[in-house]
């Protein structure tokens, strides 16, 4: 590996912990051999331009922050067509990639981690030619990771999330959409809709560990339908705590090509971040498009 690595972090993500263990870092990155190049972002994409202008030649990529910071980096990786191992440092409120990946929480471990790991192959996500690391979804709690304001999000952590869905709940409406996966066609009235390659989405639905795979070029696809009454939306609740899904109410498949038909003014996250919506959408697994450093065994 080239020893020169590019350290890019978020000074706003999360409770701003990882600030505080910055000059530990690059001591023990530089303790291993590595010549660090460091910037710090300010605003939204910043990240995705640091990557393009300053990753060639550079043998690692560092990301500290949350999903949306990594998001950035691996779009920019992806932009510049350059393929470089990505060390990622989980800072962020939510974390739901890096729970997937059951990477270190701890801050200085997982810099630890990045250096006695090996790359590891890793699916992404394309959006309509919009790059995405672990999710594309919309509905019901979607909209609380881009509408908290980031203050909430440093003092509350996880629970900004929650609040910010609950109190919408009086709110949700369903969505009428077309989808088109796997051979299957499905058409109807939604909450909540997931195009996934994750274990954990919004840090409020989790999916079985032992059915997805980061890396075998499919994604997990969920639906969960309008519940008409409270015991349909009771049997919902049960239906996603037990993983045993209600084929009458949620829709459970996967597949590497995902067509949708929606209102184009419906929005969607993309990571956790605010996406546009499209009248014709077309999602696809880019397999094995990106390398994450992973210790395999602590």
């Amino acid at each position: 590996m080239d020893k020169r690595l590019l350290l890019i972090i978020n000074p706003a993500a999360g409770t701003k912990k990882a600030n505080r263990y910055l000059t530990e870092i690059i001591s023990l990155f530089n303790a291993k051999g590595c010549l660090c190049t460091v910037f710090c972002t300010a605003a939204r994409g910043d990240a995705i331009q640091i990557v393009q202008e300053n990753a060639q030649g550079c043998g690692l990529i560092v990301c500290i922050g949350g999903d949306g910071t990594l998001n950035e980096v691996i779009s920019g990786l992806l932009l510049s067509g350059l393929h470089i191992p990505i060390g990622y440092i989980p800072a962020g409120s939510t974390n739901d990639f890096a729970n997937s990946l059951g990477l270190s929480r701890d801050i200085l471990t997982a810099a630890q981690d990045i250096m006695e790991g090996t790359p590891m192959p890793l699916d992404a996500g394309s959006f309509n030619g919009r790059n995405f690391s672990y999710v594309a979804s919309f509905g019901a709690f979607t909209e609380a990771s881009y509408a908290t304001p980031q203050s909430s999000k440093n003092i509350l952590g996880h629970l900004a999330y929650v609040l910010e869905g609950v109190k919408d709940l009086p709110n949700i409406r369903p969505v009428h959409l077309a989808l088109q996966a796997g051979g299957q066609s499905f058409e109807g009235d939604y909450i909540f809709g997931a195009v996934s390659n994750a274990t954990s989405i919004g840090g409020v639905l989790s999916l079985d560990k032992q059915t997805v795979s980061l890396n075998d070029g499919l994604f997990e696809i969920i639906l969960i339908k309008s519940p008409q009454n409270f015991a349909e939306l009771n049997r919902i609740v049960i239906s996603l705590q037990t993983r045993q899904y209600d084929r009458d109410l949620i829709t459970f498949l996967m597949a590497d090509r995902v067509e949708i038909q929606a209102n184009p003014n419906m929005p969607w996250t993309l990571d956790g971040e605010y996406a546009p919506g499209c009248q014709n959408i077309l999602v696809e697994n880019l397999h094995n498009a990106i390398q994450l450093m992973l210790r395999q065994e602590r």
